[in-house]
């Protein structure tokens, strides 16, 4: 699925306190950096939320929203964010809708099951709701500071 051009797909999720989050509760008024990784607590995705945490003041100078999604529950995030003083906004997307909406739920094989799969994937939707990149498959490590120079651009 290319959303590269398109209008974000809006969504409504709770984040770590169960406070609801609307992605076009940001139109108009900032940029957002939407990234979905695959699991709370885990070694490449504790990388990915310490370095958007750390990033999170030179993108809010942006005018810029950082969220990230992923299928664990408030609950879960809730444990991730305080153990490591994450600052960036955990969304909770238990049924992945909206990981299916953004198409980053991938068929993979292993062992001869087929099984889905999320694929660590960040989109960059300026203030239009319009999604200006897309970067799927990424690596954790550095990703934040990439995404950090496409929002000195917009």
């Amino acid at each position: 699925m290319n959303l590269l051009g398109q209008p974000a797909p809006d969504f409504e999720l709770p984040d770590a306190d169960m406070t609801p989050v609307r992605l076009s509760d940001y139109r108009g008024r900032k940029h957002v950096v939407l990234y979905f990784y695959p699991k709370d607590d885990t070694p490449g995705c504790t990388i990915e939320a310490q370095e958007f945490s750390d990033l999170l003041d030179e993108f809010e100078r942006l005018d810029t929203v950082v969220l990230g999604v992923s299928p664990d529950n408030c609950m879960s995030h809730g444990e991730f964010r305080d153990k490591y003083g994450l600052t960036v906004r955990l969304l909770a997307d238990p049924e992945a809708k909206v990981c299916e909406a953004y198409g980053v739920m991938k068929e993979v094989e292993r062992n001869g099951e087929i099984r889905r799969k999320l694929e660590r994937s960040t989109f960059v939707i300026d203030r239009d709701g319009i999604v200006q990149m897309a970067f799927h498959d990424v690596g954790p490590r550095g990703h934040a500071a990439e995404v950090l120079e496409i929002v000195r651009e917009l």
